[in-house]
């Protein structure tokens, strides 16, 4: 036989503001105090006077290193473009004949290029990097160089010219 409906009412229901309460913490410990947030300041700006110093010290030796590979890898792209056209590029060609085919003469005669992924990087500084044809300083046939920091002939540290002879 079957059951009766059962009888539902009002009072058997939990009350409204019995569902998902949640234990409330005390006005005072919900966020974080003022001298807390300025304790974790100070201790941010105590790191970063602690690591800045080493960090920036690097950058300059990164650059450094970055201007000699890419000395490297343009030599080896004007030894490339030497061998198909028995000659490097002159200084008016630049190394931008490494890029796309001169057309200023003496024009290549065997141009297989590009002799490079991508176009002829700036060096780490933001300048172009310096080429002569034939060079005078260097035993390669051509003279390839940065100035460095300062954009000036010499120098020392960061300003120091990077030089593909040396």
């Amino acid at each position: 036989m079957p059951r009766p409906p059962r009888a539902h009412t009002l009072a058997a229901l939990p009350s409204r503001g019995d569902y998902g309460r949640m234990p409330r913490l005390p006005l005072t410990r919900r966020g974080l105090t003022l001298i807390e947030i300025l304790v974790v300041i100070v201790v941010l700006a105590v790191l970063a006077t602690l690591v800045a110093p080493n960090v920036f010290r690097h950058i300059g030796a990164a650059r450094e290193t970055t201007a000699r590979a890419q000395i490297e890898m343009l030599g080896a792209a004007l030894d490339a473009y030497r061998l198909d056209n028995a000659r490097y590029p002159t200084t008016e060609q630049g190394l931008a004949a490494l890029w796309q085919a001169p057309s200023a003469e003496p024009r290549p005669v065997n141009w297989r290029g590009p002799y490079l992924r991508k176009a002829v990087p700036m060096d780490p500084w933001g300048a172009p990097y310096l080429y002569r044809s034939p060079g005078t300083q260097s035993g390669t046939g051509y003279d390839l160089l940065s100035y460095g920091a300062d954009g000036k002939a010499g120098g020392d540290g960061e300003a120091a010219d990077i030089l593909s002879w040396k």
